[in-house]
C-alpha cells in the first residue's frame, strides 16, 4: 500500500525528564514537514513524560493487583489523552485534518499480546483522506485486566495490517548507534542495517523511566516489522527538514532497516 506509518517518539514531542512537558516548537515543525511532504499516512505516537511516569508509578503494566492502580489507570489515559490533543492541535494548525483513534476503544491486548484491533476505523478514514492518529495508551487486559498498548505495539499491528510503503521512526538522535550516544561518545551511526544484524545488536537503555522499553523494545519491534518484509528508517526529529527530505525519497542522515523483501544484496 502506497502509505507510510509515522511513529513520533515520547522523547521527541515530550521532555521525559519532566512530566506533562510538550515539545510544542518541535512538533510545530514536525508537523509543517508533514504537510508540505503531503503523503497518505497513519500517524502514531508515544505517550512520553505524559504517560510513563504515572504508568510506572501504579505499576500498571503488571496488570491489576490494587484498587487504587484504578484511579492510576484514569490518570494515565487522562494525559496521554492530553497529549494526544496538543498532537492534534498542532497538525491541525498546520494544515493537516487529523483525526484521533484512541486505543483504549478499540484495542483489547490478552497478556500483553495483541488479542483485537478494529482497523476498520482507520480504513475509513483514510478512506475519506483523514490522516488518523493513534498512540500510546492503557487499554483493558483479558488476563491481566489492562496493561499498556505501547505506540510501538500499535505500528507493528497496523504496519501487519495495511503493509505500508515504510515505517519511519522520529527519534531524539540520528538513527541506530553501536552503543547509547547519550552515554558513549565512541558510539557510531550505522547507516543501515539488516534483520540479521539486528538480532545481534544489543544496546544500553538510558535512565528515564519507559514502561515499554526505551530503544530496546523500539528494536524488538523494529525486526518484527522488518520481518513482514517492510523498511523501518530512523530519524532525527530535533533536526529541520530531515522527516520531510525521507518522507519525500530524498536523502537526509538515517538509519534504514531493510525488511525481509527489500534487503541489501
Amino acid at each position: 500500500m502506497d502509505m507510510i506509518i509515522l511513529k513520533l517518539g515520547g522523547s521527541v514531542i515530550t521532555d521525559k525528564s519532566k512530566e506533562c512537558f510538550f515539545r510544542k516548537e518541535i512538533v510545530d515543525n514536525l508537523s509543517k514537514q508533514i504537510k508540505k511532504a503531503n503523503k497518505e499516512i497513519i500517524l502514531v505516537h508515544g505517550a512520553g513524560s505524559f504517560g510513563h511516569i504515572q504508568a510506572e508509578k501504579f505499576k500498571l503494566n503488571n496488570g491489576y493487583f490494587d484498587k487504587k492502580q484504578l484511579h492510576g489507570f484514569s490518570v494515565t489515559h487522562e494525559r496521554v489523552q492530553r497529549l494526544n490533543t496538543l498532537v492534534l492541535k498542532s497538525l491541525q494548525d498546520n494544515g493537516i485534518s487529523a483525526v484521533s483513534i484512541s486505543p483504549h476503544s478499540i484495542v483489547k491486548l490478552d497478556n500483553h499480546k495483541l488479542a483485537d484491533m478494529n482497523y476498520n476505523i482507520f480504513e475509513e478514514y483514510l478512506k475519506n483522506q483523514f490522516t488518523p492518529v493513534t498512540f500510546g495508551d492503557v487499554v483493558l487486559d483479558k488476563k491481566l485486566r489492562f496493561s499498556i498498548c505501547s505506540g510501538d505495539l500499535l505500528s507493528i499491528a497496523l504496519a501487519n495490517h495495511f503493509k505500508p510503503e515504510k515505517v519511519i521512526y522520529v527519534i531524539d538522535v540520528d538513527g541506530l548507534y553501536t552503543s547509547n550516544p547519550k552515554i558513549n561518545k565512541n558510539a557510531k551511526l550505522l547507516e543501515s542495517s539488516t534483520i540479521e544484524q539486528l538480532e545481534n545488536f544489543s544496546t544500553s537503555l538510558d535512565s528515564h523511566a519507559d514502561v515499554t522499553g526505551g530503544m530496546g523494545g523500539k528494536l524488538d519491534a523494529i525486526k518484527t516489522i522488518a520481518k513482514l518484509g517492510i523498511n523501518t528508517i530512523l530519524v532525527n526529529g530535533n533536526k529541520p527538514d530531515r522527516l520531510y527530505k525521507l518522507l519525500v525519497e530524498e536523502n537526509a542522515q538515517s538509519t534504514i532497516i531493510y525488511g525481509g523483501r527489500n534487503e541489501k544484496n
